[in-house]
């Protein structure tokens, strides 16, 4: 049954932006339509916005306030009993109430990461630039380019993954860190796969010779939520890997 409604939603949502597609290229939109797509993807990105505000706010809260707390009632025997003996407020927390032992994950390989999500939002930039001035070859290879970093960042992601259960024991089970570092760069890793489909989608209508210098708002939203998760991923790389 869960297979049978993907595959309904995905035939509906093909029908679904083909329509828009044909009726956009055909110049049935007004102004009015125009705009209220731009405030469609507006509050979406908003909503988006929300939503990893609220991950943020749940690390910032463990790490800021309740493992501080739980600190100052270390000598409690209390609390050693709910937790696990000689536990020691620091973050990240490697411990776990099982007494499992795990590591912190570095940011060497999140700092190469965060370097080629960057440079994809130049390459997309470009790609920008190109359409305004209707230098087809440069939108075309830049926003190629900006896909094909997109995966790698993704690629990279999931051998970070792989290290991180294999070499560094760090797992989704492995306390409150663990909790929290999964589940934010995953969600993330969520984003640009999500991100990565629009613009290839983006791409395929580019070969097909759609868009014009005065006509581009598909692009331009895809532009906007490409940016918007790379200013996430700073975000979260600071919070999760730096400090």
């Amino acid at each position: 049954m869960f297979l049978l409604g993907v595959a309904i939603l995905f035939v509906m949502l093909y029908g679904w932006f083909k329509n828009v597609v044909d009726e956009s290229m055909a110049g049935l939109y007004s102004p009015q339509m125009d705009r209220s797509f731009k405030q469609g993807m507006s509050w979406f990105i908003v909503s988006e916005i929300m939503f990893f505000a609220a991950l943020i706010g749940a690390l910032f809260y463990a790490r800021f306030i309740a493992v501080p707390w739980l600190g100052g009632a270390s000598n409690n025997e209390m609390t050693g009993a709910i937790l696990w003996p000689n536990f020691e407020a620091v973050w990240p927390l490697l411990t776990t109430p099982g007494g499992t032992e795990t590591q912190a994950m570095g940011w060497g390989l999140p700092l190469i990461n965060t370097m080629i999500l960057v440079t994809s939002s130049v390459t997309l930039h470009f790609a920008h630039t190109g359409l305004e001035q209707n230098k087809r070859s440069q939108l075309t290879g830049m926003l190629l380019l900006t896909l094909i970093l997109g995966v790698i960042f993704l690629g990279l992601q999931g051998y970070e993954y792989v290290l991180a259960y294999r070499d560094l024991g760090l797992r989704l089970d492995s306390g409150i860190y663990g909790n929290t570092f999964f589940i934010l760069t995953g969600f993330h890793g969520m984003h640009v796969f999500l991100g990565a489909l629009i613009l290839f989608f983006v791409l395929l209508r580019v070969l097909k010779g759609h868009f014009t210098p005065e006509k581009h708002f598909a692009f331009q939203a895809g532009a906007w939520y490409w940016h918007f998760v790379d200013v996430v991923w700073i975000i979260v790389f600071c919070l999760v890997y730096v400090f």
